[in-house]
C-alpha cells in the first residue's frame, strides 16, 4: 500500500525564557523529521540545536544525491539500513556539535537532545538522544515510543520513583545523555511499520512536562487540523506554565492519493524555526 504524509511543525518561546533554544526541521521528499532541544548558556543552545537539525538534514540531502547512505560512527547489526542512516546522522551531528563546543570557550558545554523518524513507504525507523519524545497515536491510544535518557525517568525504570513522584521532582531536567555532550553519542533506534491513519507527535519536554498523554490524545484527536492541534498544544503547555521553550512536530500518516501515483508529487522542506 502506497501511503504520503501530512507534516505541520511550530516552536514557540513560551511564557518565561527570552529566547528559544529549541529547532525542528523535515524533509518530506527524503521521509526525515526531527526536533531538537538545545541546552547551554549564552544562547549556546540555540547554536546546539541548530547544528543538529541542520546537520541531519544535510546528511540526508547529500545521501540522496549519491544514492547511498554513508557510515559515521559505528554500525548497528540489529536494526534495519534506515535506522543505521539516524544513526549516522545523529552521529555527524554529535560530532559537529562536540568540535564547536570544544573550539569556542562561549560555546563551551552545549548540547542538544534529538528525536528523529525516518518514513520510506510504510516503514519507520525511529531514534532518539535525551528527554525529548516520539508518541504514536493509533486507533484511538496514544503511545510514548521513547524512553527519556534523564535521571528521573531512570528512577522510574528501576522502581526507585513512581511517575507520580517523578513528575514534581526538582531534577527533571538532569539528562544522562545528550549530542554534543561527549565525543561520542549512542542513539536508541527503532524499526516499526507504519499504518495509514497513525499520528506521530515528535516533541521536547517543554510541552511533555505539562501536558500528560491523555490530555495530548484529547487535543489531538478533537481538532480538525494537525495545525490546529499543534497551535492547540503550546498553548495548553502556555497556559498550564510554560517556563520552558515549546516545539512540536505532527505527522499523520495517509493513503497516497491515486493521482500522486500517476503525476508525482511535490516535496516540503523545513530547516529550524
Amino acid at each position: 500500500m502506497k501511503v504520503a504524509v501530512e507534516v505541520v511543525g511550530k516552536s514557540d518561546v513560551g511564557c518565561v525564557r527570552t529566547n528559544n533554544e529549541d529547532n525542528f526541521g523535515y524533509d518530506t521528499r527524503n521521509g526525515i523529521f526531527l526536533v531538537c532541544d538545545g541546552m547551554g548558556g549564552m544562547a549556546a543552545g540555540e547554536v546546539a540545536s541548530k547544528m543538529g537539525v541542520d546537520t541531519v538534514l544535510e546528511y540526508f540531502r547529500k545521501a540522496a544525491a549519491n544514492g547511498s547512505y554513508p557510515t559515521h560512527g559505528r554500525a548497528y547489526e540489529d536494526v534495519s539500513q534506515m535506522a543505521n542512516a539516524l544513526a549516522s546522522a545523529i552521529q555527524l551531528a554529535n560530532d559537529v556539535i562536540y568540535q564547536a563546543a570544544s573550539s569556542d570557550a562561549s560555546h563551551h558545554g552545549m548540547g542538544a537532545t534529538i528525536v528523529a523518524a525516518m518514513l520510506k513507504g510504510n516503514f519507520l525507523s525511529i531514534a532518539h538522544v535525551g528527554d525529548s519524545r516520539i508518541y504514536r497515536i493509533r486507533h484511538g491510544e496514544i503511545e510514548q515510543m521513547t524512553e527519556d535518557h534523564s535521571l528521573v525517568a531512570e528512577q522510574v525504570r528501576r522502581g526507585l520513583l513512581s511517575q507520580e513522584e517523578a513528575d514534581r521532582s526538582d531534577i527533571q531536567n538532569i539528562i544522562f545523555r545528550a549530542l554534543g555532550a561527549d565525543a561520542t553519542v549512542e542513539p536508541d533506534l527503532e524499526d516499526l511499520v507504519a499504518q495509514p491513519g497513525d499520528i506521530l507527535l515528535l516533541t521536547t519536554d517543554g510541552l511533555t512536562k505539562y501536558i500528560k498523554e491523555p490530555r495530548l490524545l484529547e487535543i489531538i484527536q478533537s481538532s480538525f487540523s494537525l495545525q490546529q492541534a499543534c497551535d492547540r498544544l503550546i498553548q495548553a503547555a502556555k497556559e498550564a506554565g510554560g517556563d520552558d521553550n515549546i516545539t512540536c512536530v505532527l505527522i499523520k500518516i495517509v493513503k497516497e492519493a491515486w493521482y500522486r501515483r500517476w503525476f508525482g508529487g511535490g516535496h516540503k522542506w523545513q530547516s529550524s524555526i
